[in-house]
């Protein structure tokens, strides 16, 4: 009987392989330190080095100039915990059980690439935003180090009221300055901007002006509303790119930035309607860069191939010369990019990188029960389907709950005011409506994702051979939604261990204290 080895055994497998070659070359003889710096909600393209020209990302642009910028890097799931779930373990969302929600318990049989390093002898530390919001405890129950040792002391005088006062660069000198020398160090960077909330008109006190952006997304309205909270977004990501740059400076004059594996990148799309927490071209496509002169090669390279976060755990770990699988770690679904570092090409490197798998299960709270709602999706060839397994739910939340999954904001408020002014229902319909079971978007003509195409005949054999791979490749995975139990997800506990009472305490008239919500959010009429 012919047994046939997994192609993703086989590509892990030439990976190491083509490591092993590197390092027997002397082009990384010393283990790298590696800096990962990730944003709290900032969407791909604007930065600098995408063309933006009301972000100023000097520090990133740096990154790409210096190294690798990547034009199809996404993640799975776009929503902070799940997400960061699969940037350490290297496993996709619904691979992770409880952790493929948010607000989760994160299973201690799960393995995170940080806690992996530090136990093969690297000093480990972050400061802001590691891994949550949940709970992270091993088998003991022991409070885990899941993003190393945490460095917070260090404050600052913010620019911007919604700007945390948080130091990053101080506290990571302070890691820095604790770590043996010698010894190779792996730091988690990550900011709690641009998350909200913003302090309105930021923006513009600060120098930029409302015509300045070039092009506001067809599902919001081109207002003084919408561009005004668009670039006071803009304010918290320079900030974030700011601090970067401390720490790179930090790092350059200790003379480790050449051996240092710089990874910059975000969690997921920005905290606005039909964006973060949903599953369109904005919500998982995100910025990323990379730079590392001693690991790889060239100067100033585009990459177009479609990468994702399962693929930095194991990048990561052979950077370290260290096996995916061991102590701590479990077997890893992503590849890792060497294939990418050692050459010094653009463009698309690996024909096996044609397109990603995207999707969610349960993450706000605010739906009767308390359920979540499923999606699935792929990105491939200039085109995205979505699968919506349960289309009677509320994609943002239930309206009496003030649509939970979506952060409250000026373009949120504004977008509701419409709607019950009987002003404007069409937006309303795009970023909070109810949504058919299957979407297919032309992202070359329509980026936006607001005109679906899934019913037309003109696209039935493309819409069907997207849905098959997507099936094909979660189905590879182990997805238990392909197995037909994908409501295990529901069933899992809260990390505050609530199941289901969320929703009831908002009937009753008793509303939890929600901070991205707003008041004006809440919606009393009946809306079927």
């Amino acid at each position: 009987m012919l047994v046939r080895t997994p192609m993703n055994t086989i590509r892990r497998i030439l990976a190491m392989t083509l490591f092993t070659l590197m390092v027997n070359s002397s082009l990384s003889a010393d283990r790298p330190n590696i800096l990962f710096a990730i944003a709290d909600d900032w969407s791909f393209g604007h930065a600098g080095a995408y063309g933006c020209g009301w972000v100023e990302t000097p520090n990133f642009d740096r990154l790409a100039n210096e190294g690798i910028l990547f034009q199809n890097a996404y993640t799975p799931n776009a929503k902070c915990a799940p997400s960061r779930a699969t940037i350490l373990t290297g496993r996709y969302s619904w691979q992770l059980e409880q952790a493929g929600n948010h607000m989760a318990i994160f299973p201690p049989k799960f393995g995170g690439f940080v806690e992996r390093l530090a136990d093969a002898g690297y000093q480990a530390g972050y400061t802001g935003k590691g891994w949550g919001p949940g709970i992270a405890k091993d088998a003991n129950g022991k409070q885990r180090a899941i993003t190393g040792k945490r460095y917070a002391k260090h404050k600052l005088q913010a620019h911007a009221s919604g700007i945390a006062s948080t130091d990053y660069a101080a506290n990571f000198k302070e890691f820095f300055d604790e770590s043996p020398k010698g010894k190779p160090w792996v730091f988690w960077y990550g900011t709690t901007e641009p998350h909200r909330g913003y302090e309105y008109g930021s923006g513009v006190r600060l120098g930029k002006r409302l015509d300045q952006i070039d092009r506001v997304p067809a599902y919001w309205q081109d207002n003084e509303i919408t561009r005004n909270d668009m670039l006071d977004y803009a304010i918290e990501v320079e900030h974030y790119d700011q601090q970067l740059g401390s720490i790179l400076a930090i790092i350059e004059a200790a003379g480790q930035l050449a051996n240092t594996l710089v990874v910059a990148t975000s969690d997921h799309g920005m905290p606005f309607p039909r964006v973060k927490g949903q599953a369109y071209e904005h919500s998982n496509h995100i910025p990323l860069a990379m730079r590392w002169p001693a690991g790889i090669q060239g100067k100033k390279r585009l990459i177009t191939d479609h990468v994702n976060f399962t693929d930095l755990a194991p990048t990561f770990l052979q950077a370290a010369g260290i096996s995916e699988c061991g102590p701590i770690m479990q077997a890893m679904s992503g590849q890792g990019l060497f294939d990418i570092f050692s050459t010094n090409r653009s463009g698309q490197i690996s024909s096996q990188r044609s397109h990603v798998i995207v999707g969610k299960e349960r993450h706000d709270t605010g739906r009767p029960n308390d359920w979540g709602y499923p999606i699935r999706g792929i990105s491939k060839d200039g085109w995205l389907y979505i699968k919506n397994f349960e289309p009677s739910r509320w994609p943002a939340g239930n309206p009496e709950t003030g649509y939970l999954n979506c952060d409250g904001s000026p373009i949120k408020s504004n977008i509701l005011s419409m709607r019950r002014s009987g002003k404007n229902q069409t937006f309303w319909d795009l970023n909070f409506g109810k949504r058919p079971t299957e979407e297919l978007y032309d992202l070359g003509s329509d980026p936006d994702c607001v005109n679906n195409l899934a019913s037309s005949a003109t696209h039935k054999e493309r819409k069907a051979a997207l849905a098959t791979q997507m099936i094909s490749d979660l189905t590879e995975q182990g997805d238990p939604r392909m197995s037909g139990q994908g409501k295990l997800f529901d069933d899992y506990p809260y990390s505050d261990g609530r199941t289901g009472q969320f929703y009831q305490k908002y009937l009753s008239g008793n509303r939890p204290r929600a901070g991205w919500v707003n008041e004006s959010d809440f919606e009393t009429d009946p809306i079927d």
